[in-house]
């Protein structure tokens, strides 16, 4: 009997594919981890993974319909922030 292999979609994404998904250089998403501007992530032993919806999630923070809208959430650049400015 023959098992046929099913292909599954990872949960978590190691930060280069994780840069990939969200269309960021694996160095600028670090820089948000460092300074605690970027998505929610997950220290796995010594690795460090992203889930696929977090990420989905802080990209949509970004979401505006046009110039001039105020939108609902702010993705902040990749640059040390005033500790006031930072989400936690």
């Amino acid at each position: 009997m023959a098992e046929a292999a099913t292909a599954t979609t990872p949960r978590y994404l190691k930060t280069p594919d994780a840069a990939i998904h969200l269309g960021l250089s694996a160095r600028t998403l670090e820089k948000h981890r460092c300074f605690g501007t970027g998505p929610v992530f997950r220290r796995l032993g010594g690795r460090i993974v992203y889930a696929i919806d977090d990420l989905d999630a802080w990209a949509a923070l970004g979401t505006r319909r046009s110039t001039s809208d105020p939108g609902s959430g702010v993705v902040h650049p990749a640059k040390r922030m005033p500790t006031d400015c930072v989400r936690r």
